[in-house]
């Protein structure tokens, strides 16, 4: 269900955290596994944990179409495959340190485009920030649960989300 399904129900978070990936596809699952853990955190409800499986660009052009749900904060976890990203090393991104990637072609892992988070840090003034687990190509993924390297990387994207969120869990206890 997309975030303007409930916007009868539901106030705009301050923070809106997705995990992206298939937990069925190995350390792909790292993003739904790191918000599965962050859901026993004790975060306000102004920090919204959102499982996006494979589809968050819906959930992104919600944002961009209906100003009312936009929250200050996104954070993207997603597992980033390929050479050079260093299996279970996490990294702290924003849009524009990404390159550009095709997405047309089929493929297992679908990022969101580059673009349609360049869009909508600009046309919205949403702070966008991403978290990237390296994790070995796609022939690697066809397994469910995710390798020591990347399990370990769940603790460390829980801690740096933790960071991220913090001034605005003091924003949200300091108002009236």
């Amino acid at each position: 269900m997309h975030i303007s399904h409930n916007m009868h129900s539901e106030a705009a978070p301050l923070v809106a955290i997705f995990g992206c990936g298939n937990p069925l596809l190995g350390d792909d699952g790292f993003g739904p596994a790191v918000v599965g853990q962050l859901a026993s955190a004790g975060l306000p409800p102004t920090v919204r944990l959102i499982d996006a499986g494979t589809a968050i660009r819906e959930y992104l052009l919600d944002y961009l179409l209906e100003p009312a749900l936009r929250p200050a904060l996104v954070v993207i976890v997603d597992a980033e495959p390929g050479e050079g990203a260093g299996i279970g090393r996490v990294r702290r991104r924003v849009p524009a340190e990404l390159p550009a990637r095709k997405i047309h072609d089929f493929s297992l892992h679908q990022f969101p485009t580059v673009n349609l988070l360049r869009e909508l840090e600009a046309a919205t003034g949403i702070e966008v920030v991403l978290l990237l687990a390296g994790i070995d190509g796609p022939a690697a993924l066809c397994a469910e649960g995710l390798s020591p390297p990347v399990r370990a990387a769940v603790d460390e994207a829980c801690a740096q989300i933790v960071e991220l969120v913090a001034p605005f869990v003091a924003l949200e206890a300091s108002a009236p």
